[in-house]
């Protein structure tokens, strides 16, 4: 019992801070500016959950989980303005909750209610509970808000074989109202439960994939970084920031808060524990601030307490925790920037193959430019270049001036070139709308045929053996060379599969840091875990270690760094190259910096 209670709370932790992210998604589009004192900023939202309530969820989801992370999604909605409905389904829909836009603390009671009500019933049928969730909204939705449905299950039909429905019925349904969604721009993020170990990830992840969405499971603890990583880093361009863990004593413990700067819309606090927690907080003034106040607003359960703070003041705030002993509590915490990045325009003019072109960069907040220069010192980053013609891109460092990011992007052949800048710190990161150049105009075109010339009569000659030897060993070296070079082309751009698992230990302080995913599908040929590292400059050594693809969706490492590579306790030899499958994990012991890093690759 204890094995499964732990299971479910992880699986609501999970869910947790996918909405804790999923709930800044209105104010990140829409700009929205800091709220009033006492008010939540409106997230502008419009969600159907959508459940599978059949038989089969007796194990997949026993203790009810999904139910819990839907009335957990419930409590974390601004207080005023999102929509919400909800979709109960076996192979019909068993019941179902209009939209209902939440006004007051009983609307969103009503929902809780609903959910606590739900029953068991026999089969399932996904296309059931996906087509009634997408008329919802293109019937209810409002045209300012951001539609999103959320879908938990397990993957798995079962049909009502005296019904006569069939698979392939099944199938063509989904589909249409899968192509409904993507034509209304309707992402549908699938949450796979897994406590029986069935689930049938296939269809969930083709359902995300196809509307711009994310598919994720939560089987196991060791799948939610994976999962968080996937949602802050496509989605909502932030990051969790980890904070200290801790072992509850049964006694106030302390942790720092810090608000990196006066742009932090919301500061979202997560607090998951087996046991409930009491908390005060104190702010950067040194003053103590009621938990919950007008700008401090608090939702708990027996699992989990969320403070969220409303355009917090700069600084070091002190969250004190009080646990139960031996309890342990994870706490972390999720910023929303009222932040984006622009591109300066780009001059205008033809552009050729070596031409070198300017790029430069910079912060805004509510459309104006960022006037503080604090918020860049933490800041990377790097232009994207995407040659549209080959389909590689390439990732070029920008320098920060301090108020600005700048550099140039040299035009190296007769293409279209797709270029953005992506700029990132510790807490989130942003990318500018992309910008196409083009270098096929100037090229030029055929050259103008001259004046014919009357031919001279020609000369009998005899046959020239030697010039036809001499060409045909030319063209068997040509065609070598053709060879040689073709197969050195298709190596440097070949693909990656597969993704790796990044964490830094501290070797002064030994807290390591939180995990990092790195998924490989947007290199080519080659990339070096400097890259994989956002191009930290105290992390320069690691440039030298160079990974490059291998058979049988492996991959290669050669290491010409100072760090000695090791293996299952033991130091290897990787200069000349060592082949990693998945699963494999390597250290590197960096020599210039007092921190390790562990690497892990997955496929």
């Amino acid at each position: 019992m204890q094995k499964r209670n732990k299971q479910s709370l992880r699986i609501l932790t999970a869910f947790m801070v996918f909405w804790l992210l999923v709930s800044t998604l209105g104010s990140e589009i829409y700009g929205a500016a800091p709220a009033a004192q006492g008010s939540q900023p409106g997230s502008r939202i419009d969600a159907v959950l959508v459940i599978d309530v059949s038989n089969s969820m007796k194990t997949s989801d026993s203790n009810k989980v999904g139910n819990e992370a839907m009335k957990m999604f419930i409590d974390m909605l601004s207080a005023q303005g999102d929509k919400v409905g909800i979709i109960a389904y076996t192979d019909k829909v068993q019941r179902e909750k209009a939209l209902l836009e939440i006004k007051s603390p009983q609307d969103k009671q009503d929902l809780k209610d609903f959910i606590d009500g739900l029953d068991r019933g026999p089969y399932t049928d996904i296309a059931v509970g996906i087509k009634e969730a997408v008329k919802v909204l293109q019937k209810g939705s409002d045209p300012n808000h951001e539609p999103m449905i959320v879908l938990l299950a397990d993957g798995n039909n079962d049909f009502n074989k005296s019904s006569g429905r069939t698979q392939s019925a099944s199938d063509q349904e989904l589909n249409q109202a899968v192509e409904e969604a993507k034509a209304a721009g309707i992402p549908i993020y699938t949450i796979g439960l897994n406590a029986d170990g069935k689930l049938n990830k296939a269809p969930l992840e083709d359902l995300a994939n196809q509307t711009a969405a994310k598919s994720f499971s939560t089987s196991t603890a060791d799948d939610l970084p994976r999962i968080l990583s996937e949602i802050f880093a496509s989605h909502l361009k932030l990051k969790i920031v980890p904070i200290q863990s801790m072992t509850g004593t049964g006694s106030f413990q302390e942790v720092t808060v810090n608000v990196p700067n006066a742009n932090v819309l919301e500061a979202n606090i997560s607090i998951m524990s087996a046991q409930p927690v009491e908390t005060e907080l104190v702010n950067p003034a040194g003053d103590k601030i009621a938990v919950p106040s007008d700008d401090v607003l608090l939702s708990k359960s027996k699992s989990y307490s969320l403070i969220k703070l409303l355009s917090p003041a700069e600084g070091d705030w002190k969250l004190r925790v009080k646990g139960a002993s031996k309890d342990k509590i994870d706490i972390n915490l999720v910023f929303n920037y009222d932040l984006e990045l622009e591109m300066e325009p780009i001059a205008a003019g033809s552009h050729k193959p070596g031409d070198k072109v300017q790029i430069g960069a910079y912060l805004t907040s509510n459309g104006q430019k960022l006037q503080t220069a604090e918020l860049y010192k933490n800041m990377n980053a790097v232009l994207l270049a995407k040659d549209l013609d080959s389909g590689k891109t390439e990732e070029i460092k920008l320098n920060n001036t301090g108020d600005k990011f700048e550099g140039t992007f040299e035009i190296p052949e007769a293409h279209d070139y797709e270029l953005k800048v992506r700029a990132e710190e510790r807490s989130f990161y942003r990318e500018s709308e992309p910008v196409t150049i083009s270098a096929k105009a100037a090229s030029g075109g055929a050259a103008a045929a001259k004046p014919a010339t009357p031919a001279a009569p020609e000369e009998e000659k005899p046959f020239p053996w030697l010039t036809v030897v001499i060409s045909a060993i030319a063209a068997a070296v040509l065609a070598a060379a053709a060879y040689f070079i073709t197969a050195a082309v298709k190596k440097a751009n070949r693909g990656f599969v597969g993704q790796i698992v990044i964490e830094i230990r501290d070797e002064n302080t030994h807290e390591k840091s939180f995990p990092q995913y790195k998924k490989l599908t947007a290199f080519k040929g080659k990339f070096n875990l400097h890259q994989l590292l956002q191009l930290a400059p105290e992390l320069k050594e690691t440039e030298k270690v160079v990974f490059t693809p291998a058979k049988g969706d492996r991959i290669m490492l050669r290491n010409g760094s100072d760090a000695p590579v090791e293996k299952s306790g033991r130091v290897v030899d990787a200069s000349a190259g060592l082949e990693l499958k998945s699963g494999d994990r390597i250290t590197l012991p960096l020599q210039h910096m007092d921190k390790t890093i562990f690497i892990e690759y997955l496929v």
